[in-house]
């Protein structure tokens, strides 16, 4: 059963479709989401997934989003009474899959809520009523009967600290919920076409299991003990089956290479406070642009001893603060205090503000990292209102300049290795002058390219060089539009300097500068020669670089008889 609206009619719909034996999803597709939680860019909406096991007894895998409550709602009644529900598995409990976990136990009040210990704390703060519940522990089972023996994986930091995943051995199918999932709205309920899908896919790894490396390796790890398994249920976008091996092995080596950095930085936060979660993973995702690992931990479920040996093997520190007061505060206080008396010197350290309204200050816990030896790795970020799309880019450029400033040394030492020689002769491959400008929503960014070229005729097409930890890179995703600003010979160097210079976080990189907007929206430098608008059409990673494929679609020369500016190396291995 399928209840599907056009997607220009309609934009909140459910599908309904049986995947396996005794199996349904319900899948609440949210076609127009152009945001997501940690605030990054969505170009292909999202899905809300949810699940039916029916044995002899039944299980409900996950809910969905409040706002599907009555389209939601509606298709559950229309293939079971909500009443004969006798297990409601919590995969995790963020909002966007356990919104309507009141609205199920209401109707079933006698069904028995399975999930990790963390979960089950966190779903007594939510739904606020007395609830039957059994903590499930990694290796344990639960059979259905008509052979559906369940059995669960912990799984946690993907992305919260309470996930777990749950494998039916009749089936094979694995519920992952976050892990494995992209934010992909699409009418296919599995992966038929894999190069539709792979930008989101690993747009949604960098994004959220990226600064979890390690939960990643540890989660494969598990499953590597499971029979072959046939289909990867997600709790986002659609349903892993056509390349399960191949998407779980990407997993396994983008973690692995994250696992490898040579430094490091814990990110502490508490995972139902204020807009903890969403900050941290901005400043997360900035960290790991610069090739440092990133390790996350919640305040306000983390075993002392585990704050300690992570702090232990820290170069960087970065603490949301904690509540001052109400659940869970003290337990988040004890876990900042750990931290103060596990630091070393000549570690970093960034804190932030949540906007849950109730933070600890800031400063007196600024003060006690610098009297340890700590410097601070960017300007503490205060939040006094609602965090705006400025507000996480603002995050995320700060993690760069702290992920920056722990591989100062190792890139100085880079600049230095290369044979004179070969240098010198890479250096002769010369090359443009041009500034890179966009604009997505209210995020805008800038940065001098000199890697540039024309790639293709026919779409007319250009490719660029973008260093993984530029700033504009997070608006140059598959679907992003900007504009290519081609500098003139003999008048680049004020624009040059200008978009040279280091901005500090969340700093307004146009100040100053003469500009128009393009039909795209993203600035047209008014002193350019020229500019070209584009759009990305894909993109080819490189060990410190991503190689940007983009479609040219309009164009226009201010001066027909000027030149182009053009940019002379003298070494190859730095710009």
């Amino acid at each position: 059963m399928v209840v599907l609206a056009d997607r220009t009619q309609k934009r909140l719909t459910t599908q309904v479709v049986d995947i396996a034996a005794d199996t349904t999803t319900i899948r609440s597709m949210d076609w127009d989401r152009d945001r997501f939680d940690i605030e990054f860019g969505l170009q292909n909406g999202t899905t809300y997934n949810s699940f039916i096991i029916r044995g002899e007894k039944t299980a409900l895998v996950d809910t969905s989003h409040e706002k599907f409550r009555q389209l939601y709602m509606d298709a559950l009644r229309g293939q079971i009474d909500p009443a004969t529900i006798d297990y409601l598995i919590i995969s995790h409990t963020e909002p966007d899959h356990s919104g309507l976990v009141k609205d199920v136990l209401a109707l079933a009040p006698q069904a028995t809520v399975i999930g990790s210990k963390v979960a089950i704390q966190f779903l007594e703060d939510l739904v606020h009523q007395p609830f039957e519940r059994q903590i499930v522990k990694n290796g344990d089972r639960l059979d259905l009967g008509n052979g559906h023996e369940l059995e669960f994986v912990i799984a946690p930091n993907l992305h919260w600290p309470d996930t777990i995943f749950t494998y039916d051995a009749k089936t094979r199918i694995l519920f992952t919920c976050d892990a494995f999932g992209l934010h992909y709205c699409t009418e296919p309920t599995f992966d038929e076409d894999l190069g539709t899908i792979e930008a989101d896919f690993r747009f949604y790894y960098d994004c959220l299991m990226a600064p979890n490396a390690r939960s990643v390796l540890s989660a494969l790890k598990r499953m590597d003990q499971l029979e072959s398994i046939s289909t990867i249920a997600t709790g986002h976008g659609p349903l892993l089956r056509h390349n399960v091996e191949e998407l779980t092995n990407r997993y396994r080596r983008w973690s692995q290479a994250k696992a490898k950095a040579e430094a490091a930085t814990a990110v502490f936060y508490v995972s139902d406070y204020g807009y903890s979660d969403r900050l941290s993973q901005a400043l997360a995702r900035g960290i790991n642009k610069t090739g440092v690992a990133v390790e996350m931990m919640d305040l306000k479920s983390a075993d002392p001893q585990d704050v300690q040996e992570l702090v232990s093997r820290m170069a960087g520190i970065v603490i949301s603060a904690p509540p001052a007061s109400g659940p869970g505060a003290s337990v988040a206080q004890a876990a900042v205090s750990t931290v103060l008396a596990a630091v070393k010197d000549k570690q970093v350290v960034g804190l932030f503000e949540s906007y849950g309204g109730n933070d600890e200050p800031i400063d007196p816990l600024l003060t006690q990292f610098r009297e340890l030896g700590l410097s601070v790795a960017f300007p503490a970020i205060r939040i006094k209102d609602t965090p705006t799309e400025a507000t996480y880019q603002l995050c995320e450029e700060a993690g760069t300049d702290l992920g920056q400033a722990l591989t100062r040394a190792r890139t100085i030492k880079q600049k230095k290795s290369l044979d004179a020689d070969l240098d010198k002769a890479l250096g002769r491959i010369s090359g443009g002058l041009y500034i890179i400008t966009a604009k997505k929503g209210e995020l805008t960014s800038a940065m001098l390219a000199s890697w540039v070229t024309q790639a293709s005729f026919k779409p007319l097409g250009l490719t660029i060089s973008v260093a993984k930890d530029r700033a504009i890179e997070s608006l140059m995703q598959v679907g992003d539009r900007f504009v290519l600003n081609v500098l003139e010979e003999g008048n680049h160097l004020t624009l040059m300097k200008h978009f040279l210079k280091r901005f500090p976080p969340g700093a307004d990189r146009f100040a100053g500068v003469k500009t128009q907007p393009a039909a795209n929206g993203s600035p047209i430098l008014t002193d350019a020669l020229a500019y070209l608008e584009c759009e990305v059409a894909s993109r080819m990673e490189c060990s410190d670089h991503w190689i940007v494929y983009s479609t040219v679609e309009a164009g226009r020369v201010s001066k027909p008889e000027a030149l182009s500016a053009v940019h002379h190396r003298k070494v190859g291995n730095y710009y």
